[in-house]
C-alpha cells in the first residue's frame, strides 16, 4: 500500500511539472480592443474614442462616409440604422476594429417632466378647429414626435376636476382600408382607440383598445399594455386647461410607420360629446412621422 501511494504522488508531481512547463512555453498574451462610446441627438452622433496603443484611426460611419479623427462628430442625412466601424492601427502596425449599430431619427424639444409648456412654443404643427361651434371646448392642438413618442398638446375650455373622458381614435398604419370606418370621423380606418380620463387621475385612466372584425363594426378588444401613454404638465387658468402627453410608439401597434391619422373627442363625465379635434364630422388630422 505504501508503494502504491508513492506512485500516485510521483505521477502528481510529474503532472504539475508538465503543467508548469506548458505555462512557461505559452505565456498569456494581452488582446487589444477598440473602445469607444457614442451619444446620439437627432441625426448627430458624438463619438468618444478611448482606444489605447494606437497611432491612427479610421471611422466608417455606414453611410459611405468616413473620418480619420480620433473622436469625430458625425451628422447623418437621413433617418435609419447605421453600422459604425472603427479601425485602429496599433503602434506595432497591426489593425484591429470594432463595430456598433447607431439609430438616428428626428428629435423633439418636448420634455414631459420639466413642469412647463414653454417648449411647445417652437412646434409648428398646430391645429385650430375651423370654428368654436364645431370644436366645442377644444381650442387648440399641437403635435410633435421623435423615435420614441408621439407628443400631443391640447387647450380645452374645461376644468381639471370635470372628469372629462377622452377618446383618441388612431389610424396607426395610415390606411383607411383597415380598422374602424365611421362616418362621424370620415377618411380614416381606426386601428386603435384610447379611452378614459386623462386630466383627473382619480378616475378611470386611459385604456388601449384594438379594433377587430368588420370595418363597419364598432368592435374593440381591451389590451393590457402598461406605459403606452404619459401625462406631462397640466395647467389651468381661468377655466381653460392646457396639457401635454405622449403616446409610446413601441407600445401602440403601427406607430413605427411613416404616417398616422388621429381624431380626438372629449366628453363630459356622462359621455356627452363636448369637444372635437378636428371639428365634429371632419376628417382626422394627418401627421407625418417619417423623419
Amino acid at each position: 500500500m505504501k508503494k502504491l501511494k508513492y506512485i500516485f504522488s510521483g505521477l502528481l508531481l510529474m503532472s504539475l511539472a508538465i503543467g508548469f512547463q506548458a505555462c512557461k512555453k505559452n505565456p498569456e498574451r494581452l488582446v487589444k480592443e477598440v473602445v469607444f462610446t457614442d451619444s446620439v441627438k437627432s441625426y448627430t452622433v458624438t463619438f468618444n474614442n478611448t482606444t489605447t496603443d494606437a497611432k491612427s484611426f479610421r471611422w466608417d460611419f455606414g453611410d459611405s462616409t468616413s473620418s480619420t479623427a480620433t473622436s469625430p462628430v458625425h451628422t447623418y442625412k437621413t433617418k435609419g440604422k447605421h453600422v459604425v466601424t472603427l479601425y485602429a492601427t496599433l503602434n506595432n502596425g497591426s489593425v484591429i476594429n470594432g463595430s456598433t449599430i447607431i439609430h438616428v431619427s428626428k428629435s423633439s424639444p418636448i420634455l414631459l417632466n420639466d413642469n412647463s409648456l414653454a417648449d411647445w412654443d417652437t412646434i409648428k404643427d398646430v391645429v385650430i378647429p375651423p370654428s368654436l361651434a364645431l370644436g366645442g371646448v377644444a381650442q387648440e392642438a399641437k403635435f410633435d414626435y421623435d423615435s420614441q413618442n408621439i407628443y400631443i398638446y391640447m387647450k380645452l375650455a374645461v376644468h381639471v376636476t370635470d372628469a372629462n373622458i377622452f377618446d383618441f381614435y388612431l389610424d396607426t398604419d395610415n390606411d383607411a382600408s383597415t380598422g374602424l370606418s365611421t362616418g362621424s370621423i370620415p377618411g380614416g380606418g381606426y386601428d386603435y382607440l384610447l379611452e378614459g380620463q386623462v386630466l383627473d387621475n382619480t378616475g378611470t385612466p386611459l385604456v388601449q383598445y384594438q379594433h377587430t372584425g368588420a370595418q363597419n363594426a364598432f368592435s374593440f378588444n381591451p389590451l393590457s399594455i402598461a406605459g403606452f401613454y404619459t401625462l406631462g404638465t397640466v395647467q389651468e387658468v381661468n377655466g381653460v386647461t392646457t396639457f401635454e402627453m405622449a403616446l409610446s410608439r413601441s407600445k401602440i401597434g403601427g406607430l413605427t410607420g411613416s404616417g398616422m391619422k388621429i381624431a380626438i373627442i372629449v366628453s363630459d363625465d356622462a359621455y356627452n360629446n363636448i369637444g372635437w379635434l378636428p371639428g365634429n364630422g371632419l376628417a382626422p388630422i394627418s401627421l407625418n412621422i417619417s423623419q
